[in-house]
């Protein structure tokens, strides 16, 4: 694979910081939505205080919206390196990447401990339920815990969709970050910018 040019990877930056934008924002309307229901209304009228899982769930659609905020940081990057006079240095760019990169790991370690409890406690639910399939079931009437219902259905699609746009976040990072490693030399090893180097030669 031949070595890119700047300019190249300046491209690779927009296309996919946009996409980044887009597509997490589209995935991020279920857990919005998820979200505002538990916030704002209570198809059962019962309040409950929130649980380690609702604050890992809200830390994880926080997540979800810092990268896709960081997304755009790629394309407004990808604009700015297409410039010379407003290129950033190397070391800019590998560092904004790699926040974006160790963001979107925590965001699926949130999302798939997230996923896990979610299964694990429906498990334990309908196996305490009558093996008989229906689609509500109700064990107490007292705790809000014990119900089982399609809002926990909506809940687990919701952290699905905060995993995918995270392992998108990853994957485009991962290949920004091997596309600008091959343009290294270019920025003369990320020691110089074009900027500094015109200082230098009239100095």
């Amino acid at each position: 694979m031949s070595s890119p040019t700047i300019e190249s990877v300046a491209a690779s930056f927009r296309r996919l910081g946009w996409t980044g934008v887009f597509v997490q924002l589209a995935l991020a309307i279920v857990p919005l939505a998820t979200l505002g229901y538990f916030l704002f209304g209570r198809a059962t009228g019962v309040r409950s205080d929130p649980s380690v899982t609702d604050v890992l769930a809200i830390g994880g659609l926080a997540i979800l919206l810092f990268t896709t905020f960081w997304s755009y940081r790629y394309a407004s990057l990808g604009a700015r390196m297409a410039d010379p006079a407003r290129r950033p240095p190397y070391k800019k760019l590998a560092r904004v990447l790699w926040v974006g990169l160790w963001a979107g790991v925590l965001g699926i370690v949130a999302s798939m401990l997230l996923l896990i409890v979610g299964a694990a406690r429906l498990l334990y639910l309908f196996m305490k339920a009558p093996q008989g399939g229906v689609p509500v079931i109700q064990t107490s009437a007292e705790n809000r815990s014990y119900w089982v219902s399609s809002m926990d259905i909506v809940s687990q699609l919701a952290e699905l969709c905060m995993l995918a746009g995270e392992l998108l976040v990853v994957g485009m990072t991962l290949w920004l970050l091997y596309r600008l490693s091959k343009t290294a030399s270019l920025y003369n090893g990320g020691n110089a910018t074009p900027e500094s180097e015109i200082a230098a030669d009239t100095t």
